[in-house]
């Protein structure tokens, strides 16, 4: 199978792909309820021969493309909402809504995934089976994903000759500015951190600011759990198997010369290796009420949990490097020597179905990825021509997974 004209494909494709994403990006949406998003997506999907099915629980969209002869099914997935913050990026098509930002690059793998939806149905009677194109809500912390699967993703009707086609691979891309624009970096095992909260509440006894001695004060013990919990992760985790605890809020008191009954303490927690998270977790508990009781002071310590560890399937993670290798050229793959510490809800997919999260460098030609602003900044931009890659790759991906022996 011939894939060495993919990017040429995809080149014909940027226009549309640059306007999909514009609008896109005009029009953020956050969480699982992307209305106007769901909307475009549908109109740029239309007229092609896809088999698409909306989700009740959020605004998940999956399309199934079935290939010229049957086959597995293997899924793409880009995700679609935004962030909940302002942009400041003064771009002509700068977002027109209120204080949310496609900060993340999302808007770019929504455009990228339709892109490869037609560059795919074009191809379509080169693919042995099926692939499903999953456009995801609710990435940035409200779990898309897992209600998507809890929805019956991968519960695939059999193909029109009555035989099985169940997902047997799953990719993903994420762009960053911290890759140069078209370059592609992933790695075998755990690529992404898991995320979790802590809550601690540090329970005291009020009283006057003039008289500490009369009450109990929580403030100070509470700064010195935070302090505690630096230690404790430097001291007891493995550098080799990560955590970090970052304390991200400490709340207290009401004015100057009142001493407050409690003291709250919020973070987050990330690792990458489940020993490790569940270790992490005993640690904090451990110091917050080892410090507690040397005060005198009472404490309760909650978890929430987030994402898990994303875990890329070593043979499909050296699957995907491959061909985009073949794709892109050996100087524009990149193997990833260590996970990243940022965590991804693609995670509960690859709990399900082997497979491979992939980073797509974004940053503008004329930046250096070291100074470039990153994902999440209120100033990021991404280089949309770097989205022809993501289409060629993406497609890659589908056509080799699916005809593995043609060349």
């Amino acid at each position: 199978m011939d894939i060495s004209t993919l990017r040429d494909e995809a080149r014909d494709l940027l226009d549309e792909t640059v306007a999909l994403r514009r609008t896109l990006h005009q029009w953020p949406e956050l969480g699982n309820d992307l209305p106007v998003t769901k909307e475009h997506v549908l109109a740029a999907l239309e007229g092609l021969p896809l088999h698409v099915t909306l989700h009740e629980t959020t605004s998940g969209i999956a399309a199934l493309l079935e290939g010229g002869t049957p086959g597995p099914t293997v899924l793409l997935r880009g995700d679609m909402d935004a962030l909940p913050m302002h942009e400041d990026t003064g771009l002509d098509f700068t977002s027109k809504v209120d204080d949310s930002m496609h900060a993340c690059g999302h808007d770019t793998h929504t455009a990228m995934l339709v892109g490869a939806a037609k560059l795919l149905t074009a191809r379509r009677a080169d693919i042995s089976g099926r692939v499903l194109f999953m456009f995801q809500p609710g990435e940035e912390g409200h779990a898309g994903a897992r209600f998507m699967l809890e929805e019956g993703l991968l519960d695939l009707p059999p193909l029109a000759d009555g035989s099985e086609s169940p997902v047997t691979g799953a990719y993903a891309l994420h762009i960053s500015t911290n890759l140069p624009a078209g370059w592609i970096a992933s790695k075998g095992g755990s690529i992404m951190a898991s995320a979790d909260q802590m809550h601690i509440t540090v329970i005291g006894r009020g009283g006057h600011a003039s008289q500490p001695h009369a009450a109990l004060d929580p403030i100070p013990v509470a700064c010195e759990i935070v302090q505690a919990l630096q230690t404790m992760v430097t001291r007891t985790i493995d550098v080799f198997d990560p955590s970090v605890v970052t304390v991200g809020r400490i709340s207290a008191g009401t004015t100057n010369n009142v001493i407050p009954e409690t003291a709250y303490i919020e973070g987050t927690i990330r690792a990458v290796s489940e020993r490790t998270r569940t270790k992490v977790r005993d640690g904090i508990r451990r110091v917050a009420e080892g410090v507690a009781a040397a005060h005198d002071a009472q404490v309760t310590v909650e978890f929430l949990d987030g994402y898990p560890v994303t875990v890329n399937n070593p043979g499909s993670a050296e699957f995907s490097l491959d061909v985009a290798r073949e794709v892109l050229g050996d100087s524009a793959v990149v193997r990833l020597p260590n996970p990243v510490m940022g965590a991804e809800d693609f995670s509960y997919v690859l709990n399900r179905v082997p497979g491979s999260m992939m980073f797509l460098g974004g940053t503008p030609r004329d930046k250096n990825p070291a100074t470039a602003a990153p994902n999440h900044s209120n100033r990021v931009y991404f280089d949309e021509s770097a989205m022809v890659d993501g289409i060629a790759v993406y497609s890659a991906m589908a056509m080799r997974h699916l005809n593995p022996s043609a060349g």
